[in-house]
């Protein structure tokens, strides 16, 4: 056992040491009631039309299958994702084959409708019309009409492209338009395009480890009435990985005051109850873990107190 703790767990084991663990002691009362039927997926009102979107959606940067195997598991989160209660889907022309990935899935399925769908454009070095280039690709590949969101990611070309997108969302082909960054350095830039253009929603890193977007950045798409999808929820992909610093880690007895028995659960539901937090969109390409983080968007958040708890706990224990 000794040995086997040297090397980085599996998300599957890192679900059943936390489940295991979650069940001991002598637990308090829930702390907050987000929603009014237990069991019923939490929503959150986009700022701007008051439209609701479940608060955890699915991020899609690793939709690149390289086997049959993989492209199946991949097909089985999109079947079941919105049995689960899920909706939001956020993908972009940079995540390699994610797109195309996506636009076949859900026509095999038959499903696209059921989904709120988000992509990304660029316009590499100031290129305007190669952006617009790259949004008829995105059209072609995700085999769809129409765009739920539409955003400039990673803030390259957002001058450039916000004419294309306001006649795209006044044309419909996006209903909503917004920018996007997973660099903790840009939010100042990133809050600087926040106060310029009439953007409907921002996406942003934030997590229990990665604060920082919620001195400023969270406080101004509030004042500013933008939605907010929360990218890295669990860290980076890599050595930034949450779930993997977290290891073989007890849950705190506080987990069960919210109804979380994963780990993963405990992070979505810390992001999620930011009160300017739409939607967190982690990546997921099983169907356990869709399960694991839909879960999440169930039942209880914490509030402001627990949050508090929750901080402290993760700097004098794992951050």
């Amino acid at each position: 056992m000794i040995d086997r703790l040297r090397y980085p767990l599996t998300r599957r084991e890192v679900l059943k040491l936390g489940a295991m663990a979650g069940a001991v002691g002598l637990l308090a009362p829930p702390a907050f009631s987000a929603s009014s039927k237990q069991g019923q997926p939490i929503l959150r009102a986009i700022p701007r039309t008051s439209e609701k979107l479940p608060i955890v959606g699915l991020g899609t940067n690793n939709y690149s299958p390289t086997t049959p195997e993989e492209r199946a598991a991949r097909r089985e989160v999109l079947e079941h994702m919105p049995r689960l209660g899920g909706k939001v889907i956020d993908t972009a022309p940079a995540y390699r084959q994610s797109e195309a990935t996506l636009g076949e899935l859900m026509a095999e399925l038959g499903n696209r409708k059921q989904f709120f769908l988000a992509t990304k454009v660029t316009a590499p070095g100031g290129d305007a019309a190669r952006g617009a280039q790259m949004i008829t690709e995105s059209f072609q590949k995700l085999r769809t009409d129409q765009f739920d969101l539409m955003q400039v990611h990673n803030l390259d070309g957002v001058d450039q492209l916000m004419p294309a997108l306001r006649e795209g969302k006044s044309g419909k082909r996006f209903r909503y338009i917004g920018i996007t960054t997973s660099d903790t350095g840009a939010h100042g830039r990133m809050m600087e395009y926040m106060r310029k253009h009439p953007l409907d929603f921002i996406q942003v890193d934030y997590s229990i480890d990665n604060r920082a977007a919620a001195a400023e950045v969270l406080p101004l798409a509030q004042e500013k009435g933008m939605g907010v999808l929360i990218n890295m929820p669990f860290g980076g992909r890599r050595d930034g990985n949450l779930l993997r610093k977290l290891g073989p880690k007890e849950l705190p007895a506080w987990a069960r005051e919210i109804g979380a028995d994963s780990w993963a659960q405990v992070l979505l539901k810390y992001v999620a109850s930011h009160p300017a937090v739409t939607v967190a969109i982690p990546g997921t390409t099983r169907l356990a873990h869709l399960e694991d983080n839909q879960a999440a968007g169930r039942g209880e958040l914490p509030d402001a107190a627990l949050r508090k708890r929750m901080e402290e706990w993760w700097d004098a224990n794992a951050g």
